[in-house]
């Protein structure tokens, strides 16, 4: 186990116990939406773990200590604290720990430490990708590289829509990464369940899923697996709603010049607000669908284990 990671009681004993554990990530918390509605949603979400069979491991760094498995204290702390808690990706973690400070997880810093923890499912909201224009800026999210070598089951709505979908799933072709679309032959838009993109991988039950996740793996094959599990239908926002928003907020992104780690949190607000609030409502809902999925695909796995 790695001297700078704390696993909760609860999730040490269910590892331990052959269990099935679900990761989740913590910029949601501190970076995804405001207060209270942050805190109330994390704990929306853990309990949807729990209902569907499984335990749930929120991840952050706390005065330096990488956790698995936050306290209902801990996660209220980081959702007061909102923006004034880093943002930690791969590249801030050795930073953030060896300083003792606090550090809301990415997607790819959530996986890194749910694999140190020895969790192998994640379920988030959507993962990033290549950015638009990234053929100019190289604005490419590091969850994309981290997919591509660390051995965690990630269940998000696809990539957010904000993000250049195609060039996106080219990237995780390149870096071997498996896109199985749960229910579905489409590649979920955050948002919407519609993209237009076919996949090549369809799974319809978290046995089977659970069956390809466990093959690649046993095959020495390091690396991710992408669960593209649409939203649900009552909770997608119309294409042409949606899709005109983004395209307002990424003119506003150009013109007041946002770059680099604040492009996300920017287009996600201005989307929030050019919305109605309609895209925060279905940003908690697709992460509850998530998560209720993650739990059977972890409890598929820990029965094959």
């Amino acid at each position: 186990m790695n001297r700078y990671l704390d696993r909760s009681p609860e999730v040490a004993a269910a590892l331990e116990a052959g269990r099935p554990v679900v990761a989740l990530e913590s910029t949601i918390i501190s970076h995804g939406m405001p207060y209270p509605r942050n805190v109330e949603t994390a704990l929306a979400v853990e309990a949807a773990v729990r209902e569907a069979g499984a335990v749930p491991a929120t991840i952050a760094v706390l005065g330096g200590r990488l956790k698995a498995g936050l306290a209902e204290g801990e996660i209220e702390a980081l959702g007061k604290a909102g923006l004034a808690v880093l943002k930690a990706s791969r590249r801030d973690l050795p930073s953030i720990v060896a300083r003792g400070l606090d550090g809301a997880t990415t997607v790819a810093a959530t996986m890194i430490i749910a694999e140190l923890a020895g969790i192998r499912v994640f379920a988030t909201g959507g993962i990033g990708g290549v950015h638009r224009g990234a053929e100019r800026s190289f604005d490419i999210s590091a969850d994309l590289e981290e997919l591509g070598r660390t051995s965690v089951a990630v269940v998000c709505a696809g990539a957010k829509s904000i993000l250049d979908l195609p060039k996106t799933l080219e990237y995780l072709e390149t870096r071997g990464v498996p896109v199985v679309g749960y229910g579905t032959d489409e590649f979920p838009a955050f948002y919407t369940s519609r993209s237009g993109l076919r996949l090549e991988e369809r799974s319809d039950t978290p046995e089977d899923l659970a069956a390809l996740v466990s093959v690649k793996w046993s095959l020495g094959l390091a690396g991710g697996v992408v669960v593209a599990n649409p939203i649900p239908a009552s909770m997608s926002m119309p294409e042409k709603l949606i899709n005109g928003a983004i395209d307002k907020a990424l003119g506003e992104m150009e013109a007041k010049g946002v770059k680099g780690k604040e492009v996300t949190p920017f287009l996600l607000a201005k989307v929030k607000e050019l919305t109605g609030g309609d895209s925060l409502e279905s940003n908690i809902a697709l992460v509850l669908n998530n998560a209720r999925l993650a739990a059977k695909l972890a409890a598929a796995l820990a029965k094959l284990s």
